[in-house]
């Protein structure tokens, strides 16, 4: 009954919408983020919020009409058609769900008057009233969906990244602790479906990591971990510790988007290239030739030093690779800055100066400063699971930020 109910009423509206469009896809992802752990946060849709939506979403129409008619003019170049169908290919995701949204907002209106003709039929009432609510949530799960799509995005969240890490304070057990943070950082990669390439490794006396780097490879990998940059901070009993008293360690992240070639003009001449023999292991071979690299970049006075490789070709390429990353992240923060509040805070700056996360061993917790959450199972975090608890919110209170800077700059 309800469908034949819910049928009769779209035949009639979807004949007076004459759209070439999809039909409405109820499959499309929620961007309703829920935080399990704590209390549910949702983006609230406000009137004045949804009214300058409107009128984004009114330009991005009449801006696809234009362009509609543009390329269907047979007297324009072709430099123009190429132009015109690029941007066009940028809408059309925007104009699907305008589309839809339209279709929608037909059926409410429509449900609307079947609600106040239908007083006196109480059955016809109560499905109309139910169908209608079904429609404004849809409506309104749409309206999330266009909002997102109309925020500012950051262009290098679709790159791959640089990953380095640091040992900071506490001396051999921050080394160690470096040397776990890195492997986790490559477990998750690995449950990612990502692909993790160690760049660069200084060991420790003990075999933690002074400094180690990796190139991480996959979709969307800069965007997904970029709020990682930062101060993590352990408490836990070293095991050079014979008292049992625990002690406070510390190791930086950075999370550099890996740069394209034409991202970046490299000069020769504002470069110094190096070599000399690697140290540490590597066998007899990787000690007795130049094989590791040393390039320094004069204008910025950026050092990048590789030896992991036995080929000197190829220890100068992930160089280089770095050096690029390092240079592209500089200028893009530039670029950035004057037109970004998210970019002055702790959350989006990759700004080292301060804490973000602290594990506690003893407590066997992870807590995020930033966001306020804690995380009771270290162990599963530290191999590379449940990482995205922290990773999701941060990436939720980006899109809150957003939301709020494109209401009051609107």
């Amino acid at each position: 009954m309800r469908r034949m109910f819910r049928a009769k009423i779209l035949t009639n509206l979807i004949r007076s919408c004459s759209r070439a469009t999809h039909p409405i896809d109820r499959t499309i992802p929620s961007l309703m983020f829920r935080l399990h752990y704590s209390t549910e946060v949702e983006p609230q849709l406000s009137p004045d919020l949804i009214k300058i939506m409107d009128q984004r979403l009114s330009a991005i129409e009449h801006r696809n009409a234009i362009l509609q008619r543009l390329i269907n003019q047979p007297e324009y170049s072709q430099e123009e058609f190429s132009r015109a169908n690029k941007e066009l290919r940028k809408l059309r995701d925007s104009m699907e769900l305008i589309s839809a949204l339209r279709v929608i907002q037909k059926e409410i209106d429509g449900l609307k008057t079947l609600v106040s003709e239908s007083a006196d039929d109480k059955d016809m009432l109560d499905m109309a009233v139910s169908e209608l609510g079904e429609a404004v949530e849809e409506e309104k799960r749409l309206q999330t969906l266009l909002l997102k799509s109309l925020l500012p995005k950051d262009e290098a969240d679709e790159r791959d990244c640089i990953l380095e890490v640091r040992a900071g304070t506490g001396g051999e057990e921050a080394s160690l602790f470096a040397m776990d943070i890195f492997r986790m950082y490559e477990r998750y990669s690995q449950k990612k479906g990502w692909k993790f390439d160690i760049v660069d490794i200084t060991e420790s006396d003990m075999k933690g990591y002074k400094e180690a780097s990796a190139a991480i490879c996959g979709a969307s990998v800069y965007g997904k971990l970029k709020f990682e940059s930062g101060i993590h901070r352990v408490q836990r009993i070293p095991i050079t510790e014979k008292s049992g008293r625990i002690h406070t360690s510390a190791v930086s992240v950075a999370i550099l988007p890996q740069a394209d070639e034409v991202d970046v003009q490299l000069r020769n001449e504002d470069l110094r290239i190096d070599t000399y023999r690697s140290g540490g292991c590597g066998g007899q071979h990787a000690n007795t030739t130049n094989s590791a690299v040393r390039i320094i970049h004069h204008p910025t006075g950026i050092m990048v030093s590789i030896q992991d490789e036995r080929s000197q070709h190829m220890n100068k390429a992930k160089a280089l690779k770095v050096l690029c990353a390092k240079l592209y992240e500089i200028e893009r923060l530039r670029l950035q800055s004057s037109r970004s509040k998210l970019r002055s805070e702790q959350i989006g700056s990759g700004d080292r100066s301060g804490r973000i996360r602290t594990y506690n061993f003893p407590q066997g917790r992870v807590t995020d400063h930033r966001v306020g959450i804690t995380h009771h199972a270290i162990e599963d975090m530290m191999e590379g699971e449940n990482l995205d608890i922290f990773i999701d919110a941060l990436l939720l209170r980006q899109e809150m930020d957003a939301i709020a800077s494109f209401s009051s700059t609107s």
